[in-house]
C-alpha cells in the first residue's frame, strides 16, 4: 500500500467515526455547538460538544482552567473551550502532546493519537498553522479558524514530509516541521 493510500484510509476512518456527531451539529440538536451558543454553555456542555457520544459518554471532562468537572473511565479527556482554543476530546497521546506543548518540551514520536474538535473553534480566535506558540494572526503565520475537524498524530513524523500544509485542503499538516506536527481532517468548511 502506498503511503498516500494509507493516509487517505486513516483520514476516512477517522472521518467515519465522527460523522454522526457532525450530523447532530448540523441539525441543531443540543450537542451541536456554534460561536453564538458556546458562551451560554456550561463547561460540561462545551467539552461534550467536541466529540461523538461513544467518546464523550465516559470521558473525563475538564473545564477551561483544567479542573476536573467529571471523572471518566474510557481514557478520553474532553476539555471545554478556553479563550485560546475550541472544545476538544483527546485520547491519552493527544493529552501527552498538549502537555509537552504547554511545557515547551518536545513531544515523543512513535504513537498514533486522535483528537476530535467537532464543534470547531467556537469563540476562540483560531491558531497559526505554522507556529504552535503564536497567539495572534500575522501576515505570514497562516492563521486558521477551522470548522469541525479531527486531529491525528501519526506515529512516524517522516510521513508528514510529502504532505501539504495548505489550509485550503480538506486534509493538511498543522505545525509541520515541529515536534507537534499532526494531520488536520476538516469535516466541514473553515469558519469565517
Amino acid at each position: 500500500m502506498r503511503k498516500s493510500d494509507a493516509l487517505a484510509a486513516i483520514a476516512l476512518l477517522a472521518l467515519a467515526t465522527g460523522c454522526s456527531k457532525v450530523e447532530e451539529a448540523d441539525t441543531g440538536t443540543a450537542d451541536g455547538a456554534d460561536a453564538a451558543t458556546t458562551a451560554e454553555q456550561t463547561p460540561l456542555e462545551s467539552a461534550l460538544s467536541a466529540g461523538p457520544e461513544d467518546v464523550t459518554n465516559n470521558a473525563t471532562v475538564l473545564d477551561a482552567d483544567g479542573n476536573v468537572v467529571r471523572e471518566g473511565s474510557n481514557g478520553w479527556t474532553c476539555i471545554a473551550e478556553t479563550p485560546g482554543m475550541g472544545p476538544m476530546c483527546n485520547d491519552a497521546v493527544w493529552m501527552e502532546a498538549l502537555g509537552a506543548l504547554q511545557a515547551g518540551e518536545p513531544f515523543p514520536t512513535g504513537k498514533f493519537g486522535m483528537s476530535y474538535m467537532l464543534a470547531g473553534e467556537g469563540g476562540a480566535p483560531g491558531v497559526s498553522n505554522l507556529d504552535p506558540s503564536a497567539t495572534e494572526p500575522t501576515d505570514d503565520n497562516m492563521w486558521i479558524k477551522d470548522g469541525p475537524h479531527l486531529m491525528i498524530i501519526l506515529p512516524d513524523p517522516a510521513l508528514y514530509a510529502d504532505m501539504t500544509n495548505d489550509t485550503s485542503e480538506p486534509v493538511y499538516v498543522m505545525w509541520k516541521d515541529t515536534p507537534y506536527a499532526h494531520l488536520m481532517v476538516r469535516i466541514s468548511p473553515a469558519e469565517e
